[in-house]
């Protein structure tokens, strides 16, 4: 079905993407994927992009805040098969600056988005810990104040852009309430006791950092608390519906790009004398999950639609990570099976997706904390 979500500057935005993408990602990307991580001047070049253009005019930014150009890079990425390299970029764009523009005051604005905007400045958000994961109620990492600082103790794990970043975005503990009691503060670089463990070793997503971070007797400015003290926990909720959308867009991507990719495949790989495209068996699991993804995406767009005119719920953003990432699932698991045991082989996209899409039903919330959010808001009891 034909898309009707994007304009005539988000189709010139697409070819600038792609060119991009195959020029600076696509021939690196697996010297990136061995070392564990992507260099810091890729930030700076997805800048020259406009991949951070949502900083105000005033910062350094284009103060554009149309999400259908975050879809676009992320759909384009999912189909050169670098996806995972271009997550470090979409979440400082998508997750992070959200925070650093919404909640910050006109001297952190000053301190911050100059460098967010040009990419020199790498930001992470540090919200899971080794004991608490999709809630956020449960966090542990304590700031006390004292004085004009706060002094901080804890430890965050699974935290994307870890190990490059300037500026993390941190949940901390200020008071005992579960949820007035968490507050936002920002630990930089350089600020003693603040530590980095090792770049975790994952299943997939092997080009993307992501590190354990740790906390020993931190002092930050009280100049770096986002927001009022407190209202950390408002302040998370308030901005996961854009980062739960941003996952769904990549994970339909990836999925229609596995099944391109597969289609493509099962027309040249003959069985039995005949390709097997066309075995009626393979029509028809292609013709499912084509289905699937093709009205995904009409809902997904919606949401793209709801959001850019500030009317996407938490619910509705729920609804589409979870399905959207469930389907990844599904596809890549059948394009694998229709690979036969080349879709094993690493030299094939499919394989390497198969491994990186795992991680998708799990972080930025879990299949089952996306149900649990849907259910809740039917008021059954």
């Amino acid at each position: 079905m034909k898309r009707n979500l994007f304009e005539a500057e988000h189709d010139a935005y697409r070819d600038s993407v792609r060119t991009f993408l195959a020029k600076e990602i696509v021939p690196h990307y697996d010297e990136w994927d061995r070392a564990g991580i992507v260099p810091r001047e890729l930030f700076t070049k997805a800048a020259d992009l406009g991949v951070f253009a949502a900083v105000p005019e005033a910062y350094g930014g284009a103060g554009v805040t149309d999400f259908r150009y975050n879809a676009v890079w992320l759909e384009e990425a999912a189909h050169a098969s670098v996806a995972p390299a271009a997550l470090g970029p979409s979440l400082q764009s998508d997750v992070c600056m959200p925070y650093l523009i919404d909640l910050t005051d006109e001297d952190q604005k000053r301190r911050w988005l100059p460098g967010i905007a040009s990419g020199e400045t790498i930001a992470a958000i540090a919200m899971t810990e080794p004991g608490t994961g999709s809630d956020l109620s449960g966090i542990a990492t304590r700031a006390v104040r004292d004085g004009d600082h706060y002094v901080v103790n804890g430890s965050k794990t699974f935290i994307t852009n870890g190990i490059n970043a300037d500026l993390v975005v941190t949940a901390v503990r200020t008071g005992e309430d579960p949820h007035r009691g968490i507050s936002l503060l920002v630990i930089e670089r350089g600020m003693a006791g603040f530590e980095r463990g090792r770049n975790l070793d994952k299943l997939g997503m092997h080009v993307q950092d992501t590190a354990e971070l740790h906390f020993t007797d931190v002092r930050v400015p009280v100049g770096n608390l986002l927001g009022e003290e407190g209202t950390g926990f408002f302040g998370l909720t308030r901005n996961l519906p854009q980062e739960r959308l941003s996952l769904a867009v990549s994970a339909l991507a990836q999925a229609a790009a596995a099944l391109e990719w597969t289609q493509e495949y099962v027309r040249s790989r003959k069985a039995f004398g005949t390709p097997i495209g066309a075995l009626q068996a393979t029509r028809f699991r292609l013709a499912e999950l084509v289905t699937e993804v093709d009205i995904t995406q009409t809902y997904v767009d919606r949401c793209i639609t709801a959001l850019n005119d500030g009317s996407l719920s938490a619910v509705d953003a729920a609804k589409a990570k979870w399905w959207s990432t469930e389907l990844q699932g599904r596809v890549v698991d059948a394009c694998v099976q229709l690979h036969g045991g080349y879709g094993y082989m690493l030299e094939y996209p499919i394989a390497r997706a198969y491994a990186d899409a795992r991680v998708s039903r799990i972080y930025g919330g879990a299949t089952e904390i996306m149900k649990e959010i849907v259910g809740r808001s039917l008021q059954l009891g």
